[in-house]
């Protein structure tokens, strides 16, 4: 049953591979307790949810990982009671354990400014990478969404580009200047360099001639920061932190803002309004005499 909602999932929900990766993880790990305390799928109630959450609490998962894996779970238990497999879902009504409250990580200008100039050759990987730092912070796109991007996305004449996002969501995202120039001078000539009189439809290739994954380029962005000597983690993420960060900071609507990033909701931007708060607390409490 859990292979038929997996191809549910792929099939008719259309989740990203990420995401439906996520549900196999959670289901089989909610499989192999069911197994080891000898509990059939249908014999499944509340008693045995809550027990299974001491499990996981046991193994010091994080309350975002318990919560995605109960989120995970519901969704199945849906699916197996559409299906008549089981009577009810055990989890419905159960409340998800509170996430930490745990503000995104971003760059300052003069930090991102230091991930460019760590890239000091001019070949082609060097101009690409140059390319995927940029990318990044200009148009705030998930990893996955830079690696999907194909030549036929891009419109130069608006410095715009299609994305598909999680779900098969479709958006536009602008770039500018910088970008511009790095994108033309990648596509015109480095690209080409790249692909060795191979052809592809997609934006960015690795040395091998093939297109560029999301574990290259965040292996890229590591090597870079390491270059750098910055102090924090940098990741693919962070740059999409800080572009959030940056709009709003630069008074952009909270709800544009959304539509660049592709959130569902608005609360999943609003985290970013806390950011840019402390941001300004931080430098109200260096300039203000009387504290």
């Amino acid at each position: 049953m859990k292979d038929k909602f997996i191809m549910y999932l792929k099939l008719e929900k259309k989740y990203s591979e990420n995401t439906i990766n996520s549900y196999n993880e959670d289901i089989e790990r909610f499989g192999d307790y069911l197994d080891s305390q000898n509990i059939d799928v249908r014999k499944c109630n509340k008693e045995v949810v809550r027990d299974y959450l001491k499990y996981l609490d046991s193994l010091k998962l994080k309350n975002s990982s318990i919560s995605r894996n109960m989120s995970s779970l519901r969704t199945y238990f849906d699916y197996l009671v559409t299906h008549g497999y089981v009577d009810t879902n055990p989890i419905r009504g159960m409340k998800n354990p509170k996430k930490e409250k745990k503000l995104p990580n971003f760059l300052s200008y003069e930090e991102f400014l230091k991930l460019l100039e760590a890239i000091k050759s001019d070949d082609a990987l060097s101009v690409r990478n140059k390319l995927i730092v940029e990318m990044l912070f200009a148009t705030g796109v998930r990893v996955s969404e830079l690696c999907n991007i194909k030549l036929d996305d891009i419109d130069y004449r608006n410095q715009s580009i299609r994305i598909m996002g999680k779900g098969s969501k479709e958006r536009i995202v602008y770039y500018g200047a910088y970008a511009k120039d790095l994108l033309e001078e990648y596509i015109g000539y480095e690209r080409n360099i790249l692909l060795k009189g191979k052809k592809s439809d997609y934006l960015l290739i690795n040395n091998k001639s093939t297109p560029l994954l999301r574990g290259g380029v965040e292996m890229i962005i590591d090597e870079i920061a390491f270059k750098a000597s910055l102090k924090n983690k940098i990741s693919p993420h962070v740059l999409r932190h800080t572009f959030a960060t940056v709009m709003l900071n630069e008074g952009a609507d909270i709800r544009s803002v959304q539509e660049l990033l592709g959130h569902a909701s608005l609360s999943t931007t609003g985290i970013y309004t806390h950011v840019t708060t402390d941001a300004l607390k931080s430098e109200y409490l260096k300039a203000f005499p009387r504290k």
